[in-house]
């Protein structure tokens, strides 16, 4: 195909398991023992690229490899064509080429004279073999043959092992079977391994490969290795991989990729070269599927193309329905499509394509009117068939048959099905379905009993519930012009004020309000109604989150009321949260108890939801994350029961749970929740994202990928204020851990602006971002102070005192505007005013303790990193032993969370300042006298008193040329570029002599 990638190199993925059973084969070879491997898949799964990778190891390794390839050349086979390609190699060798049977072979002759043997050889040629009677050839000539190929490559094992691969044994010819058959019973005590691979797709019943595969696998050292679909993240690395020489691939294509694949590397690879030259299913590939097809009689044919069109999987009362075929027929039929490996049989009874892709290339085959013939024939038999299948199977049909009205009343009816059992993803998808349809139905407000502005309310709420609020958005203003400004003012107000608690959750915070201030102005107060109850709770709601808190409390006061009074236990509980968060008091966690009784009754999931957040998360702001904790698990395990696991705020309890097990130390609970669920919304990315803290934490080598899907998101959501916290927040701590000073405090300076612009005075977070950069821009002012560098001192410092204020501006703003703070905020601005004195060479240790003790709210990796920071204050301050005992601890947390970065740091203060901490791997204490000379220490020292080759030759008596050796010989010890990274690297690793600093 003409401007498609061919992936010449393409990378191998997602078969390790696989590969080292192989090169565990090859390694029994090696130690004389011969084996063999049958390895079996479907076509394209990936076979021929995993014996790619077994050949480059083995020849690597400096065995001998042979490939030879079976032909599907139909009835007309060549005899031992896969042994001549595996052995025409060696007509180039001499010790080889006078073989008989080489040359025999590649003369195309099937026999040739008996080789002269010894009387071992001829003894072992009598020997009994396993299973004799079935494995010796029929007649003495091609046992001449055979035997002088066995001896042929026992030669050559005995030169180098050898590693046989025969590709695609599925097409082998008769005599190359038997060939094999032969080869794996004589030469089990060889230095030979034989890899052979067959598609067990094409394995029908009567396929002559079967009868022999089952002969063979009870041979001794014979196994047969079954290479599965690739899992679904293997897939996306092959197609990230694949295409990275064209710049990234969207992470949509990719996960369209992996849905359509299967695990099908091959599907895969053509998918994605479609995908970059704008086609949808490649001609090639189609081509390779109806291949398989064209070999069916024309009745499986047929039921092939009823299947089709019924979808992935359809029932047998469905085809014989549909198919206009005898029942002994359409037996017949479904066994040649079944025993081709086409078609299936699910554990329920049902048939489906043994791959999507299959299903995908019969239908585009069909004709269009044999499309909707085929379409209307199934519409008919559901409809006509009560309990023959779902609405949405309906609805699918009628669409297809072009029966519009048909299509839009069954859309309606599995919108109903999918709400019933709580899946709002299929609900939206089935409304969204009936509204495209509402201009072609002339009585569609008579068939869905309800307005266009009210079918679209209800879309706007499937979409809330499914996460994806900027889709309710969208609906919601396309209701609002549906009913123009001189719709009815009722339904109008709840339009404005849906709408106004959806942008609120997109961050459109003055939108929301204007929103919420038109649906209060079109319904009247009084007599109360629903419309206005619920327009004065959500603009009680918009005006707190702007600090409009006198206007709020009117607004939350009238709902209160008038929620009481018409019995509206979902509006006043709403109202409830919202003046218990906004407003405080002591009795906040029981008028919160209180609200969620009422949520519950009134049956709202949202309002329900959103009482349990504000329940988990009241006590983590106090530093209770124990409670907190108990409040998540049980709203999740509700949420999932409610059916609605993505819903804005089981989303944000689910992101308050990853972040709750990253404080209380279990990380790997953490990770778990943050990659729980398959299918992710957009706007429910900062779970994924929140789980970055810990894959930071530990050190793992996926984060700059993780970190660049991140922000991918990031940038196109650009109001998504959690998800730019995550990312920004691994980001620094990323660049901190790597010493990038520069890229920690950019990082976080940018997010910090951008936060501010997004959330005002509400930015506590602030705090947290820049106590996470002052760390490394601390390191770097300490770095330029030990080489005396006072230009690059004073702009690292002007940089921190910068990221100081940040935060201390956020903590102002946020004391004046929006009230007091919890634990969380109080240790992080501890952790900075701690950092600020480390920014100017001061040690501070009582700073350190504060900073400490304030973590042990339950942040169970800040206060070990805190604790590091301490020891290293109480070991300039002169104090070893309580610096010991704190590293030890931050070290125990450290191992026992995996924290890498942390341990390695814990590490390098023990070395540095002889601290003898028990910690696994630190080894002795290395110090000056271990590495350099009596001179060189001398040397290092004035250097990081900052003194010139010239200065330091005249303080030691030597010239300045023997100086200029000395501090060569150190740059090369200690693996330096420069004098400054050379003393910046000894102080780290404890080896500047003592008194030597600046």
């Amino acid at each position: 195909m003409p401007g498609v990638p061919q992936w010449e190199d393409r990378p191998l993925v997602g078969r390790d398991a696989e590969l080292a059973r192989l090169l565990t084969s090859v390694d029994r070879a090696v130690d004389g023992h011969g084996c063999a491997v049958l390895l079996a898949g479907d076509a394209g799964v990936g076979k021929t690229r995993l014996l790619d990778e077994l050949c480059a190891r083995a020849t690597a390794r400096g065995l001998r490899v042979l490939t030879g390839h079976c032909v599907d050349l139909g009835d007309v086979g060549l005899p031992y064509l896969p042994f001549v390609d595996l052995l025409r190699p060696l007509a180039a060798d001499p010790a080889a080429a006078a073989s008989p049977a080489l040359a025999g072979l590649l003369a195309g002759r099937s026999g040739g004279p008996l080789p002269e043997t010894s009387q071992g050889d001829a003894a072992d040629l009598g020997r009994p073999l396993p299973n004799r009677a079935a494995l010796l050839p029929p007649d003495a000539g091609r046992l001449q043959l055979f035997e002088s190929v066995a001896a042929l490559l026992a030669d050559l094992a005995a030169t180098a092992p050898l590693v046989l691969v025969l590709e695609d044994l599925h097409w082998a010819d008769r005599s190359s079977r038997d060939l094999l058959r032969y080869l794996l019973a004589r030469l089990g005590e060889e230095r030979v391994a034989v890899v052979a691979s067959y598609r067990s797709d094409d394995l029908h019943r009567r396929h002559p490969l079967r009868p022999l595969l089952a002969e063979l696998v009870r041979l001794p050292g014979v196994e047969r290795l079954e290479l599965p679909p690739l899992p679904d993240a293997a897939v996306g690395q092959l197609v990230r991989d694949l295409g990275r020489g064209a710049g990234p691939v969207p992470e949509a294509t990719v996960e369209d990729v992996v849905a359509r694949a299967e695990g099908n590397a091959f599907f895969a690879e053509e998918l994605l070269a479609a995908g970059l030259a704008g086609e949808t299913l490649p001609v090639a590939l189609t081509d390779v599927l109806l291949t398989r097809v064209e070999q069916l009689g024309p009745q499986a044919q047929q039921v092939l193309r009823v299947a089709a069109v019924a979808g992935r999987q359809v029932r047998h009362d469905l085809v014989a329905a549909v198919g206009g075929l005898a029942p002994a027929d359409l037996e017949q039929a479904l066994a040649e499509a079944v025993h081709s490996h086409l078609l299936v049989v699910s554990p329920d009874g049902r048939y489906r394509f043994r791959h999507a892709l299959l299903r995908e290339a019969v239908l585009v085959d069909l004709l269009p009117g044999e499309r909707v013939r085929l379409h209307g024939a199934l519409a008919a038999h559901l409809g006509g068939t009560p309990g023959a299948g779902s609405a949405a199977e309906l609805a699918h049909h009628a669409r297809g048959s072009n029966d519009l009205p048909g299509a839009f009343s069954a859309s309606l009816e599995a919108a109903a099905e999918a709400a019933r059992v709580g899946a709002p993803a299929e609900q939206l998808q089935h409304l969204e379905a009936a509204l495209a349809l509402w201009p072609a139905v002339p009585d569609a407000g008579a068939r869905a009993g309800r307005g266009h502005a009210e079918l679209l309310l209800d879309a706007a709420a499937a979409a809330r519930n499914g996460g994806e609020p900027h889709r309710a958005v969208a609906l919601l203003r396309n209701a609002e012009q549906v009913l123009g400004p001189d719709g009815d003012p009722l339904l109008l107000s709840r339009v404005y004020y849906t709408l106004a608690q959806a942008l609120a959750r997109i961050e459109d915070a003055a939108a929301a309000l204007e929103y919420s201030s038109a649906a209060v102005a079109l319904a009247p107060a009084d007599p109360p109604s629903v419309s206005r109850t619920w327009a004065a709770a959500v603009h009680a709601r918009t005006c707190y989150a702007l600090a409009r808190w006198e206007e709020g409390d009117a607004a939350a006061e009238e709902a209160l009321a008038a929620a009481d009074a018409l019995g509206l236990d979902a509006a006043w509980a709403d109202t409830a949260v919202s003046l218990a968060r906004c407003r405080g008091g002591s009795a906040l966690g029981e008028r919160l108890e209180e609200a969620l009784g009422r949520a519950v009754r009134s049956g709202d999931r949202d309002v329900e939801l959103r009482v349990l957040f504000n329940l988990a998360v009241v006590p983590y702001e106090a530093g209770d994350v124990t409670t907190s904790l108990r409040w998540i698990d049980a709203a999740l395990a509700r949420a999932d029961e409610l059916g609605v696991p993505w819903a804005f705020y089981a989303a944000e309890l689910r992101h308050l749970g990853v972040v709750a097990r990253y404080v209380t130390g279990d990380w790997d609970g953490s990770l778990a929740l943050a990659s729980q669920l398959a299918r992710v919304p957009e706007m429910a990315a900062h779970v994924r994202a929140a789980g970055l803290l810990v894959q930071v934490g530990r050190g793992d080598p996926e984060v700059p990928r993780r970190i660049a899907w991140a922000r991918s998101l990031t940038d196109r959501l650009d109001a998504h204020v959690l998800l730019m916290l995550a990312t920004s927040g691994a980001s620094v701590e990323a660049a901190a851990w790597a010493g990038d000073a520069a890229a920690a405090a950019e990082e976080a300076e940018r997010a910090i602006g951008r936060l501010q612009a997004l959330w005002r005075n509400d930015r506590l977070a602030a705090v947290r971002l820049a106590a996470q950069a002052l760390a490394p821009v601390a390191d770097a002012a300490a770095a330029a102070r030990l080489a005396g560098d006072d230009l690059a001192e004073r702009r690292w410092v002007s940089r921190g005192e910068g990221l100081a204020e940040h935060a201390r501006s956020a903590v102002a703003d946020h004391l004046r505007d929006v009230g007091g703070y919890g634990a969380e905020g109080s240790a992080w601005l501890l952790r900075v005013e701690a950092e600020q004195e480390r920014l100017h060479g001061r040690a501070a240790p009582e700073a350190w303790r504060a900073a400490v003790g304030a973590f042990g709210y339950g942040h169970v990796y800040e206060q070990a990193r805190c604790r590091w920071r301490l020891a290293e204050a109480l070991l300039a301050a002169g104090d070893r032993e309580a610096a010991t005992a704190e590293l030890q601890q931050a070290a125990d947390v450290a191992v026992r969370l995996g924290a890498a970065p942390l341990r390695e740091a814990v590490a390098a203060l023990a070395r540095r300042g002889r601290l003898a901490v028990d910690l696994p791997g630190l080894g002795r204490l290395t110090g000056t006298a271990d590495v350099f000379t009596p001179r060189e220490a001398e040397v290092l020292a004035l250097l990081a008193r900052g003194r010139t080759n010239r200065q330091i030759g005249t303080e030691l008596y030597i010239s300045e040329k023997t100086a200029s050796v000395h501090v060569s010989n150190i740059l090369a010890k200690l693996g330096a570029g420069g004098r400054t990274e050379a003393v910046a690297l000894a102080a780290a690793r404890g080896l500047l002599p003592t008194g030597s600093s600046a």
